[in-house]
C-alpha cells in the first residue's frame, strides 16, 4: 500500500482556515556563482523548460552551462540585489502581506498567504506545509504570471501535483491558470504607465517587452504568444494609443534557436539607429521587479540603446504590490 503523509493528525472539529498561495519563478539564495549555480541546476533541469530530450541536454546542462553561466549571471544578480535580498523575492513578499491584510480584514479571520517558489526557496512544499500545520484546507494557487505558459504557470501544477499526490488529505484548490485579460490587471497596468507619464512626462513611443519563449512553444500550442498580443491592445486601447505610439516584443533570448518576435534587443537597436529620442518600456508579463526588468532593460538594454544613437530609454517599473495591483 502506498504511504501517505498524515501530518498534521485529523481531529475532527478542528477550525479549518482560507490560504493562499502565491507562486513565483524563484531566485538564488545570494548573488554569487555558487548560490546562482544551485538555482540554475534546478531551474534548468525541469523539463516544461527546457523541452529537449534529457539525454541530449542534462549533458549540455551539467558539462558546459552550469560550468559558464554561474559567474555571468552573478554578476548581473549584483547589478540589482539589495541589502534586504532579490528584488523578485522581497516584492513578492510584499504583496504578499498586503493581500493577507486586505482578506484578513475583509472576512474578519485570518487568511493564511504564503509564498512560495517553483526553484530554490522559499520552496512550493515548504510553503504547503505551513500552510497544513495552520490547518488550512482550501487553497487560491495563484502562479505570478498574467499569461499561461507551460513554462511557468502549468510547472507550478507539476509542483504541487508532486507533493499533494504524497497526502492522505488534499486540500480543496482552485489554481488561477492566467489572468492576461482581466479587467483589473488591465486597469493597473494602465495606472502605471499614466503615474510614469504624470511624473516623468511621456515618451515618444511605448514598448511592451515580455519574456520571450521558442518559437516552438508557439506551433505546439502553447498560448502565450497570443495572450501576450491581446495583453498589448487592451493596454494600448486603455491609454488610447494609437498604432504608431507603441510596439511589443519580446526579451532573454538566449540560444541559437529562433524566438518569439520581434526581439526587444533588435527593436531598440533599430529605433536607436533612427534617432528615437524618449523611448519608454513597460514589461507586463512580469508581475514584479526583477533580474529581466532591473538589470536587462533599465540597466543593459538601456545603455546598447543610447550607443546606438537613441536618447533615452526609461523603465516604467513593474505593478509589484501596488494598491491597485493587489486588490483591484
Amino acid at each position: 500500500m502506498p504511504q501517505y503523509e498524515s501530518t498534521p493528525q485529523y481531529e475532527h472539529g478542528l477550525p479549518e482556515s482560507l490560504g493562499v498561495l502565491l507562486v513565483n519563478l524563484g531566485t538564488p539564495d545570494a548573488a554569487t556563482p555558487a548560490a546562482v549555480r544551485r538555482y540554475l541546476r534546478e531551474f534548468l533541469s525541469d523539463p516544461r523548460v527546457i523541452e529537449l530530450p534529457r539525454w541530449i541536454w542534462l549533458p549540455m546542462l551539467h558539462g558546459y552551462i552550469l560550468r559558464t553561466r554561474p559567474a555571468k549571471s552573478a554578476r548581473a544578480y549584483r547589478e540589482i540585489w539589495t541589502e534586504q535580498g532579490s528584488p523578485l523575492l522581497l516584492h513578492t513578499r510584499d504583496i504578499a502581506a498586503s493581500i493577507q491584510e486586505k482578506l484578513s480584514a475583509r472576512f474578519s479571520a485570518a487568511v493564511n498567504v504564503e509564498v512560495g517558489m517553483s526553484y530554490g526557496n522559499p520552496s512550493i512544499p515548504n510553503a504547503l506545509q505551513r500552510m497544513y500545520d495552520q490547518s488550512v484546507r482550501r487553497i487560491i494557487v495563484l502562479p505570478l504570471y498574467p499569461q499561461y505558459s507551460a513554462t511557468t504557470t502549468a510547472s507550478v501544477f507539476d509542483a504541487l501535483s508532486r507533493h499533494l499526490s504524497r497526502r492522505r488529505w488534499v486540500p480543496e484548490l482552485h489554481f488561477v491558470n492566467h489572468y492576461h485579460d482581466a479587467n483589473g490587471y488591465i486597469s493597473a497596468l494602465a495606472s502605471s504607465v499614466r503615474d510614469f507619464w504624470d511624473m516623468q512626462g511621456r515618451g515618444e513611443r511605448l514598448l511592451m517587452s515580455f519574456h520571450g519563449l521558442p518559437e516552438q512553444t508557439l506551433s505546439d500550442g502553447d498560448p502565450y504568444h497570443c495572450q501576450c498580443w491581446k495583453t498589448a491592445r487592451l493596454l494600448a486601447s486603455a491609454l488610447e494609443l494609437n498604432d504608431e505610439e507603441w510596439q511589443l516584443s519580446f526579451q532573454s533570448r538566449v540560444g541559437r534557436l529562433p524566438w518569439l518576435k520581434p526581439y526587444t534587443e533588435d527593436t531598440l537597436a533599430q529605433w536607436g539607429q533612427e534617432k528615437a529620442g524618449k523611448i519608454d518600456v513597460i514589461c507586463p508579463g512580469f508581475s514584479v521587479d526583477c533580474l529581466e526588468t532591473l538589470e536587462e532593460i533599465e540597466i543593459r538594454y538601456s545603455k546598447e540603446f543610447l550607443a546606438n544613437g537613441g536618447g533615452e530609454l526609461r523603465y516604467i517599473p513593474a505593478l509589484n504590490a501596488r494598491e491597485d495591483h493587489v486588490f483591484d
